[in-house]
């Protein structure tokens, strides 16, 4: 018996699984390894081509080339796929795939948008995929796209706008898919796939989408989300959670305009340190935010979720070292149990310039972004608020507009308050019966690498999927961890897409 065959099985029996189970994930896994080794040149050409076109969702035109483009690939490999529309929204794929006599039903969310890109910081066009031998920033060269007969080496990567978010699920779904149909394997379940077009834009329109297209979608029993980095260390895993977001805008008020800072400093209240003292009021050196009741809606997790995080390996101490850290927020915690709590962050400052461009001037307002990650059990909008009252305590009057002279006159400390939407946290318990499936397809592949995290640290609407349907969602990432995820410069590294397909390959297999 082959040694990875023999280890699935025993996983299997040792999580009270049927070894059939076992057989199947290591077909479907088989039949897109050999076709991956067999057409990586292929593979390779036609993921270039998906990101060589533009995705910001702002731009209509070629988010409909991208949902257009991605319908006529799923339905050469014979997936009925079609472009949902919703006036005012980006098309969203949805195409299934079904197998006569499956008992169950599994849905794969991904997105093919992808952040703006300023693309005089990128070495090449965001949106011209290059091949290089390695990282840039390990050495990497240049080099053209191999021919059909070339070997691959998995260390080279290739640089785009979503080559690690999130195009790559969708790459490897149709590889696997092409596989499937040249080796005759089906599906072990029916598979609704879901490919939304403004993820990074906030997913404005994913509530009415899924609503207004109930029917297509209710009968899934649980929901993989393909989007995400692997473990910092490297390690492939799965989560089981991501955190919500929100967000606010804060600014406060000095004079009615800026003045000389020699003609009035040392008289005039400065924004700036009025901003500081104000921030600083919100969090300690510690790392601990000050808001009254910021933690009080916590959901605790469970004996399954903390044995996880004992299970999971020492990594913060270099990845400390990777990012030039001396001390983390929270120490001793560790980078996955401060995951599992909110985050207040300064996203930004302004008020006036810096550098070549300083002034000698105080300005006339300062203004800071914040940003809110939320975990389970957290209300975006009472969240919002907490902060609110916070600031109301440190003797700001809070405003929705800038303020008028009346209210100049009226109050010593105003502060203007722009509140973000947003979304709560969603968490899947890592005992639940569908999740020993996934577990086990995911151990075909990786073996006891396999890392099993409670929550991402960033953001997806699993929320909706837990609130409007019956079905669990779990968080299946396959990119590298150092992918340049939403920077310049974004790329892949070939192994993970090869990691991506044979893991598809047995994620579909699963009975």
């Amino acid at each position: 018996m082959h040694r990875s065959l023999a280890r699935v099985i025993l996983a299997c029996l040792l999580g009270g699984l049927p070894v059939a189970t076992a057989h199947a994930q290591q077909e479907g896994l088989a039949a897109a390894r050999a076709y991956r080794e067999a057409h990586g040149a292929h593979i390779l050409a036609d993921y270039a081509e998906l990101l060589g076109i533009p995705n910001v969702a702002s731009d209509s035109a070629n988010v409909r080339r991208n949902a257009e483009y991605i319908v006529g690939r799923l339905r050469t490999v014979g997936v009925t796929a079609e472009a949902l529309t919703l006036p005012g929204a980006p098309l969203i794929v949805y195409g299934e795939l079904r197998t006569p006599g499956a008992t169950r039903t599994i849905g794969l969310y991904a997105h093919y948008d992808g952040q703006p890109a300023d693309t005089s910081q990128w070495t090449h066009g965001p949106w011209e995929p290059t091949l290089y031998t390695r990282a840039i920033e390990a050495g990497g060269t240049p080099r053209p796209m191999p021919r059909a007969t070339e070997p691959i080496d998995p260390e080279w990567r290739i640089y785009a706008r979503s080559a690690g978010d999130d195009k790559t699920p969708i790459g490897g779904l149709l590889t696997v898919l092409a596989a499937f149909r040249d080796a005759g394997v089906a599906p072990a379940a029916n598979v609704t796939f879901l490919f939304e077009g403004e993820e990074e834009a906030g997913s404005p329109h994913l509530r009415s989408y899924l609503e207004t297209y109930r029917d297509r979608v209710d009968d899934v029993d649980v929901w993989l989300f393909l989007d995400g980095p692997v473990h910092q260390s490297g390690r492939p895993q799965i989560a089981f959670g991501a955190r919500g977001v929100t967000g606010m805008q804060i600014t406060v008020y000095g004079a009615s305009r800026s003045l000389h800072s020699g003609h009035y400093g040392n008289w005039a209240p400065v924004p700036g340190q009025m901003l500081v003292a104000l921030l600083a009021s919100m969090k300690d050196s510690a790392g601990t935010v000050l808001v009254d009741g910021f933690y009080d809606s916590t959901e605790p997790i469970g004996a399954a979720e903390r044995e996880a995080l004992a299970r999971l390996p020492d990594y913060d101490a270099e990845l400390k070292r990777e990012l030039g850290l001396v001390h983390t927020e929270g120490e001793p915690a560790t980078l996955a149990e401060r995951l599992l709590l909110p985050s207040l962050t300064i996203r930004g400052l302004q008020s006036g310039n810096v550098g070549a461009l300083t002034r000698n001037v105080i300005p006339a307002t300062a203004t800071a972004a914040l940003g809110v990650r939320l975990v389970k059990g957290n209300d975006p909008g009472a969240m919002l608020d907490l902060i609110e009252a916070h600031i109301r305590r440190q003797g700001y009057h809070i405003v929705r507009e800038d303020p008028d002279r009346a209210t100049r006159l009226t109050y010593a400390k105003i502060a203007k308050v722009e509140r973000e939407g947003g979304y709560p946290a969603a968490r899947t318990a890592m005992d639940a019966p569908v999740v020993a499936g996934i577990v086990s397809a995911a151990r075909a592949v990786s073996g006891e690498d396999l890392i099993l995290l409670p929550s991402l640290g960033g953001s997806l609407p699993l929320y909706l999927f837990n609130e409007l349907f019956d079905a669990e969602a779990v968080v299946v990432p396959v990119a590298n961890y150092d992918d340049n995820q939403h920077a310049p410069d974004e790329n892949l590294r070939i192994a993970n897409l090869w990691y991506a397909i044979d893991l598809f390959g047995a994620l579909l297999t699963t009975p």
